[in-house]
């Protein structure tokens, strides 16, 4: 009978957000790191994440999201609403010679986590990969949040913290304020990570307070490690090769409505050799790191149902919106043929072997999409999202607007009704760069964007509306109406020159105000 009384009143004329929650609500945000756009079942995927298909079942799914093309820069927007740039973090975690590039965040920026605990009295949360500096001052522990198990470098084996770089640089993990070491027999870092979450949450199960919880999975980023039984279900799965397979998630795509029929699938990567050319050895090789790769998602899924059961239990998930994404697209990286990397040729998946998928297997991650993450093309910075709140969100819903990392601090305070102030901690603050998408969730109209831009080691890009301007470094600029063609297969620059010097301009005014260096530059320092 309430549950009856609730929805009558939702939808009532004139019923505000505020006046259907009983309360603040709980705020989950999860993680992907370097999962590609058509990497989920929900998504065109055949890789099994029932938990993460059941919220966008349940939920929306918003299908021309972005980040901003890499984990540093991407989780540096989430946090703080701001182009990464804004608050410091340009590039990765190492000082670029500059104030955008300085490798960490800023005294001008705070955190969702932040803003929630001081102004609205949440609880916060983090687990996972948290990579927006080394500082002292940009750590979780002094960032906002109350409980924190957190890795700040870019990646870790998924068995302990033994080095992946030659250099001598070290992993280093964080339980609140303390480093601690993960060794061989630790939890598999995907479920050590909601594991933490989970307990965390039952720690505050008694209290009162709403919570923000930030789920930074390092699943699947390189190296490719996964259980030995999760590998098993999806060996031979994949010799039917990448060509197929981009076909197979393509016409998934089309048929779910999350693409556009008339979109083209882009050309196979120049780079990738036609599955049916390589011997049986090879082809077995790239079968079983597909099917690493694929373990770390269906685990990492296996961890956000893990998650859903312990809000369900606790009685925390009638008032609870989860928010998924992946921070870029899935990579190129080749770390075989890195010698900046410690080589391990073990077992494939194991502890004893670091290896990638490399360029053929991320671009069936990228599906429909050109490019990696890095780039500013499609395929780098288009990442699947979904939003979950019981009883709010419309079930089923597709929502096509583009939207951005930066939103989502907006989105948060929002939910909170809290304000974003001009100072925090005698810090003064850099306005929101974001937009609240709380309309979205709402199924209302939404204003939107008037632009969207990008800048990553040289690789930039403005979208506005459905044209996009985009470069990689040294290159000329690339124009696409994306209405049309976002697989960005035809490239008009040379037929509306105008609009691509209107959209340079605008760029170069944002690039400008955030504090963008010519990344040729940057290397020369």
């Amino acid at each position: 009978m309430k549950r009856l009384l609730f929805l009558i009143l939702c939808l009532l004329p004139g019923i505000t957000f505020a006046q259907k929650q009983p309360s603040k609500p709980n705020i989950v945000v999860i993680l992907a790191d370097d999962m590609g756009f058509a990497d989920l079942g929900c998504f065109g995927s055949e890789i099994h994440t029932p938990n993460i298909d059941r919220l966008a079942r349940e939920g929306l799914k918003m299908t021309q999201f972005y980040n901003a093309g890499r984990c540093c820069p991407s989780r540096t927007a989430l946090l703080t609403g701001l182009y990464p740039h804004q608050a410091g973090v340009g590039d990765m975690v190492k000082y670029k010679g500059s104030p955008a590039y300085q490798g960490y965040l800023n005294d001008h920026c705070a955190t969702i986590a932040e803003l929630l605990k001081n102004q609205a009295g949440y609880n916060t949360i983090v687990s996972g990969k948290w990579h927006v500096g080394l500082q002292p001052s940009a750590l979780a522990f002094n960032r906002g949040f109350d409980r924190s198990f957190t890795m700040l470098n870019n990646g870790s084996s998924y068995f302990n913290s033994a080095p992946l770089y030659n250099d001598g640089s070290k992993i280093t993990f964080m339980l609140n304020d303390k480093e601690i070491t993960r060794n061989d027999t630790s939890k598999y870092l995907t479920q050590a990570i909601t594991d933490f979450a989970k307990q965390s949450l039952e720690q505050i199960k008694e209290d009162k307070s709403p919570f923000f919880l930030y789920v930074a999975y390092n699943a699947p980023h390189w190296p490719i490690q996964a259980l030995p039984e999760d590998i098993a279900r999806y060996k031979g799965k994949y010799l039917k090769g990448w060509d197929k397979l981009r076909k197979q998630r393509y016409g998934k795509l089309v048929a779910s409505g999350i693409i556009k029929k008339y979109w083209k699938l882009s050309d196979r990567d120049s780079r990738v050799p036609d599955w049916d050319s390589l011997s049986p050895e090879e082809k077995e090789k790239w079968d079983t790191r597909m099917a690493i790769y694929a373990a770390m998602i269906d685990r990492m899924d296996v961890g956000v149902g893990e998650i859903m059961a312990k809000l369900k239990q606790l009685g925390k998930d009638k008032n609870t919106i989860v928010l998924f994404a992946s921070d870029n697209g899935g990579s190129a990286d080749e770390v075989k043929s890195l010698s900046t990397v410690i080589q391990k040729n073990g077992t494939p998946g194991s502890v004893n072997s670091i290896d990638s998928y490399e360029i053929p297997w991320a671009n069936v991650s990228n599906t429909p999409f050109r490019l990696f993450k890095r780039n500013t093309h499609e395929g780098g910075i288009a990442t699947p999202f979904i939003a979950w709140f019981q009883g709010v969100i419309k079930p089923g819903s597709t929502n096509t607007q583009p939207a951005h990392f930066i939103d989502l601090m907006p989105t948060c305070l929002d939910l909170a009704g809290v304000t974003y102030p001009q100072e925090f901690k005698n810090r003064q603050l850099t306005p929101l760069e974001g937009s609240s998408l709380k309309n979205v969730l709402l199924n209302k109209p939404w204003n939107g964007h008037n632009a969207i831009f990008w800048e990553h080691e040289g690789s930039r890009a403005i979208r506005k509306g459905n044209w996009k301007l985009v470069a990689e470094i040294n290159q000329p600029w690339e124009l696409y109406d994306l209405d049309a063609d976002r697989s960005e297969t035809n490239n008009l620059a040379a037929k509306y020159p105008d609009k691509v010097k209107a959209m340079e301009a605008e760029y170069l005014q944002w690039a400008r105000k955030v504090g963008v260096v010519d990344w040729n530059k940057i290397q020369s320092l």
